[in-house]
């Protein structure tokens, strides 16, 4: 079926409005050469960890997935590339499930009011990685509030405050500088989680390429042209769902991993090889060994020294102590902001790093080819990360897989961007519906009851559920055909929108990179034929710029969400992203229709008018979530004080692994943005405690319990495991925390560990 055929079903049908704001902004005549560099470029970083207690996770829509602790921080990075005198493009790459139409409105709002028309819709987008850990209740619809019991003020606003920080940090900063762009092949960090859909795809159009889903990765390179090298961000579709559904830890996944590892293999090693001298321990280069002097080599003396520092009480502290403590923060020099790395999400709308495959635990068979069922049962259906069984092993492999093509591209990129560019436009599909295979979920996290994938049929009883809520018309029914309609989510309007129907588009061109800002999650297929087509529009346009060389990536999750976008062909099987396309078959159609009508537009110069601006429902949103009324501990003990300590005269080996429990309070009073709530420190000398390792490292896990729900009493668990690169000395764990009143007020703590040997 042609395209200008979909075109005409568009007009025939009653119709509403997908994307009506299209923006593209382009850096013309941005020649780099080191020695003389035209761009000026800028890198920004800022910690978006938000509440890590109590709030439900986005992404799986597990009620029960709740916040409880930290595997390794949140951030928001950012880089804008700019002319001295003329246009500039923003990039934001958070450490989070998706946009939000709600955040991004805000954001653009403090831009301005701090730059003026510097910083607009127009050239900032604001993408996610697509990570299933991060706390949820940020977003301004409700089907994507549900689970967290509705809006959560702190979630939002940590993403709020960190974009901007991180773009101020970025815009400070520019300097003139030079971006180099290179390209090359992940093979073994990405699956087809739906490959029954994927094969439903013309056999003619699939023999184009190698594999079912995209393996390569594009990186762009930033050198500042005194510093050198100051950052990179690079585009690679796989999942964020390394970490299962039933992890209570906030965690960037596989993506915010690779990040974090990046970024700790530039500040340890300057650039150099990946594999140097000490390697890469447990995945992390670490910094430690080269700061710190091994001058114990005595045992004995060792347990001595760790003799004298027995757990003292938990006693008060500055708010600033945790971020003063901070590892990073201390290596950080103020003239000079760290090596900046982003991982940012493509088309991973089909793409699963549970590489392994989809298995039932029951049997341990491989699961139902057609409907990822086990003896019809979803339920049972789980892929298995490289790591299995243990999630977090799986997260730091595909991170790493990601990470070691990551530096070779960083190492060997010659290509410099240079070029020129031009913008526009509004399409036309189906109000928003899920169907049925929504509620089956994937294998990397199922649903429940008894849904499941490839249904193009439903059933009698979960459509009265949802009638319930809707009963959609014959029009739209009609409309979102072969999908059996679940929920009507696109005509609910109580008590404020449950979808969005006015969705951004965008193209940012810096060189010879075309970045597609698309605010969903499109498949391996549905990804390929955009990209083509804007390619095949920019080539054709007879200028020189845009030759054989331009490169198209896809930023998906970018400026809001609007779930999964599949081919007409992926639809018509109606998987888990079949039934997640939301407004209908030809929602694929829609998105190049407006593309390639925006590529025109670049390569003729011409400007776009915005079409209406989305709402802001910000007044209208509803919490249900309870605010911390107060914590206690039992007569006699202190906040901070050890519940659990290290036994006396304990000594460790790398490898092994440190648990100290201590009486805490909820972390939702202070987020310790920037600050840590678990410390490892190394004794040196014999009295100077200096930090080593923080809960933004991957070996170190901050947990927090309570034991019951309205408890006001809560413990904090420090979980080191000691890698393989850390220095043979004295240690010890320290805590951070915030305890409320029955008053309000918040007085902050701190407590410390017996100390300890490790060898």
């Amino acid at each position: 079926m042609g395209f200008c055929h979909l075109s005409n079903l568009y007009l025939q049908r009653p119709i509403w409005f997908l994307i009506s704001l299209v923006f593209l902004l382009l850096l013309l005549n941005g020649r780099v050469v080191l020695s003389d560099p035209n761009y000026l470029i800028g890198l920004g970083s800022y910690d978006i960890t938000g509440p890590a207690a109590d709030v439900n996770m986005m992404g799986y829509a597990n009620t029960e997935q709740v916040a409880s602790g930290v595997h390794f921080r949140l951030r928001a990075r950012s880089f804008i590339v700019a002319q001295p005198q003329g246009n500039r493009v923003v990039f934001v790459n958070l450490d989070a499930c998706m946009a939000s139409q709600l955040v991004t409105i805000k954001v653009i709002e403090r831009l301005k009011a701090r730059y003026g028309d510097l910083y607009t819709e127009k050239n900032v987008a604001i993408s996610g990685i697509h990570t299933h850990a991060g706390p949820g209740g940020y977003l301004q619809y409700v089907v994507y509030i549900v689970t967290s019991l509705g809006f959560v003020r702190q979630s939002f606003d940590a993403l709020v405050d960190g974009i901007e920080k991180c773009i101020i940090q970025a815009h400070e900063n520019l300097h003139p500088g030079s971006i180099f762009v290179n390209k090359g092949e992940i093979l073994n960090a990405g699956v087809n989680r739906s490959p029954s859909a994927y094969l439903n795809n013309p056999a003619e159009e699939r023999s184009k390429y190698k594999y079912d889903v995209d393996k390569e990765m594009t990186l762009l390179k930033f050198v500042d042209a005194e510093r050198g090298p100051v950052g990179s961000f690079n585009w690679f579709a796989t999942h964020g769902t390394s970490m299962s559904r039933t992890n209570s830890l906030i965690s960037g996944d596989n993506k915010g991993a690779a990040a974090r590892f990046m970024e700790d293999w530039f500040q340890h090693s300057g650039g150099g090889n990946l594999y140097s001298d000490d390697g890469v321990a447990d995945g992390i280069p670490r910094r430690i060994s080269t700061i710190i002097p091994d001058s114990h080599d005595n045992h004995h003396k060792l347990l001595e020294l760790a003799a004298s520092f027995q757990s003292p009480p938990g006693r008060p502290a500055k708010k600033i102590l945790s971020v003063a403590r901070r590892v990073r923060g201390a290596l950080r020099q103020a003239d000079k902001p760290g090596f900046v790395s982003a991982f940012c999400q493509s088309n991973c709308g089909d793409v699963s790093p549970n590489v392994l495959g989809a298995f039932c635990i029951d049997t341990g068979l491989p699961c139902d080819f057609n409907h990822s069922t086990c003896g019809g049962k979803n339920e049972l259906c789980y892929g298995r990360g490289p790591g299995y069984p243990d999630e977090f092993e799986s997260t730091r492999i595909i991170g790493e897989r990601q990470l070691k093509k990551a530096v070779d591209l960083f190492n060997t990129a010659s290509e410099k961007l240079n070029g020129k560019g031009g913008g526009s436009e509004v399409v036309k599909t189906c109000p928003a519906a899920m169907g049925f295979a929504f509620a089956a979920g994937t294998t990397d996290g199922p649903g429940a009851f008894d849904f499941k994938q490839g249904d193009d049929k439903g059933n009698a009883f979960w459509r009265l559920v949802g009638s319930f809520l809707k009963a959609p018309g014959k029009e739209q029914v009609d409309c979102q055909h072969p999908k059996p309609i679940l929920i009507d989510t696109g005509e609910m309007k109580i008590p404020y929108d449950w979808a969005p129907s006015i969705l951004p588009i965008q193209i940012l061109r810096v060189g010879q990179l075309v970045i597609l800002s698309a605010p969903g999650e499109f498949t391996t297929m549905a990804g390929r034929r955009l990209r083509d087509a804007v390619k095949t529009v920019l080539m054709s346009s007879g200028h020189e710029e845009y030759n054989s060389n331009v490169h198209v990536v896809i930023a998906g999750l970018t400026n809001t969400y609007s779930q999964y976008v599949t081919t007409i062909e992926e639809y018509e099987m109606q998987r888990y992203e079949g039934a997640s396309t939301l407004f209908g078959p030809h929602t694929l159609s829609a998105y190049i229709q407006e593309f390639k009508k925006l590529a025109a537009a670049l390569t003729s110069g011409r400007s776009v008018e915005p079409g209406p601006q989305p709402p802001d429902l910000l007044n209208k949103q509803i919490s249900l979530l309870t605010p911390v009324v107060m914590d206690a501990t039992p007569p006699g003990v202190h906040f901070g004080d050890c519940s659990s300590d290290v036994p006396l005269n304990s000594t460790f080996k790398r490898g092994d692994t440190v648990t100290v429990v201590f009486w805490s309070a909820c972390p939702r009073n202070d987020l310790m943005t920037e600050g840590t709530f678990s410390l490892v420190e190394i004794l040196q000398g014999k009295e100077s405690w200096f930090p080593a390792y923080d809960d933004d490292d991957f070996c170190l896990l901050f947990k927090w319990s309570r034991p019951s729900k309205l408890s006001t009493r809560s413990h904090a668990t420090t979980e080191w495991r000691i890698p393989q690169s850390a220095t043979p000395g004295v240690y010890r764990i320290r805590h951070f925390g915030a305890a409320k009143s029955l008053f309000g007020s918040i007085r902050h703590f701190t407590g410390s560990s017996s100390a300890f040997v490790v060898t």
